[in-house]
């Protein structure tokens, strides 16, 4: 739309839009060793992941993680490969096609990774040369980390920094305690348990750990874990009563003290104590992913089973399922008040 008294040869400029863009973790581009080295290249250089000074740690990144590592993850990747493409990825378009549909066509809904592809700058970008000049950024971590969380931002600077007309920006703040996000996870994590052809003794919420440093230093991701895992085990002990709740922390990385119980440690443990029957939930985890169609379904199950348990279900992430979605436009609604 040009202005309706544009000079001569004046740029055309799109019609004013309001725009939402979800944000994840990331993923490589393909479940092969050089496209991991790519990835974790990127992901394990952000100094709000790894806070190890960069002189020392970058000889052991190019020096020895990057040459290990790669095709280790490279296998867990493939086990999990969809036609699609990396899960992640995959049902985050999903959840973005399912939220503008919802929507509507009065706000333009777009995804990006925070590593890897789609990336940040170049979907903003996008947004805006399609005429967003107000978005919402939405981070897809309910629990806020300096890692996660923190790390969205600094992209977003970064890439705002390189725009010569910017659009205005609101960000979404965590939501580990929101109603919206707890009743999603009881209605949801209620109805896969009763699906299942077993009745589980236990309901595990395994939330993607962190060194235990960040919690030293005063990052609020174990306390928002923590309170995420009290409400929802609230709600669940009168639609579940049969079913003891218990939290434990995944994915370990390195030699430091991280957050505990771990995860593998937790479902080792109730198996030899004589737990027979366990089920597994990721609610800090918005989609599936490695993480939990890996870590937790593959090696999770030959953790629990090696040491005597016998059933072990791995829940489903909220995905793009309907209370999930119905979460999602609950808090986007809310924080696009003004502009949509």
């Amino acid at each position: 739309m040009q202005p309706a008294h544009a000079p001569s040869g004046h740029p055309a400029l799109a019609t004013r839009k309001v725009g939402v863009l979800l944000v994840n973790l990331g993923t490589p581009d393909a479940a092969n060793a050089p496209a991991v080295r790519r990835y974790l290249a990127e992901f394990l250089s952000d100094r709000r992941v790894v806070e190890i000074p960069p002189i020392a740690w970058k000889p052991i990144l190019h020096g020895i993680i990057l040459r290990t590592r790669p095709a280790k993850s490279a296998h867990a990747y493939a086990q999990v490969w969809t036609q699609g493409g990396s899960p992640l990825a995959a049902i985050t378009a999903a959840q973005a096609a399912a939220l503008q549909a919802i929507l509507g066509d009065g706000v333009k809904v777009d995804w990006a990774m925070r590593y890897g592809n789609p990336a940040i700058p170049a979907r903003l970008q996008a947004m805006k040369d399609a005429g967003c000049d107000r978005i919402l950024v939405a981070p897809l971590y309910p629990q806020y980390c300096g890692a996660t969380s923190a790390s969205v931002m600094d992209k977003l600077g970064d890439s705002l920094r390189a725009m010569r007309w910017q659009p205005a920006l609101r960000t979404l703040p965590p939501y580990h305690d929101d109603p919206a996000y707890i009743g999603a996870l009881e209605a949801d994590l209620t109805a896969q348990v009763e699906a299942l052809d077993f009745a589980p003794e236990v309901l595990l919420l395994s939330f993607h750990g962190m060194p235990q440093r960040t919690l030293e230093l005063g990052d609020p991701y174990h306390c928002h874990c923590r309170k995420t895992a009290r409400l929802l085990g609230e709600r669940l002990a009168v639609r579940l009563p049969g079913i003891r709740v218990e939290t434990s922390f995944q994915s370990r990385f390195g030699r430091a003290k991280w957050l505990e119980p771990a995860t593998d440690t937790v479902l080792a443990a109730e198996a030899r104590a004589g737990t027979r029957r366990l089920a597994i939930a990721a609610p800090g985890f918005s989609a599936d992913c490695v993480e939990t169609l890996e870590e937790l379904a593959i090696r999770g199950r030959e953790v629990f089973e090696g040491a005597g348990g016998e059933r072990l279900a791995v829940l489903a992430c909220l995905n793009d399922r309907a209370p999930g979605m119905a979460m999602l436009e609950a808090l986007m609604r809310r924080e696009l008040s003004g502009w949509a």
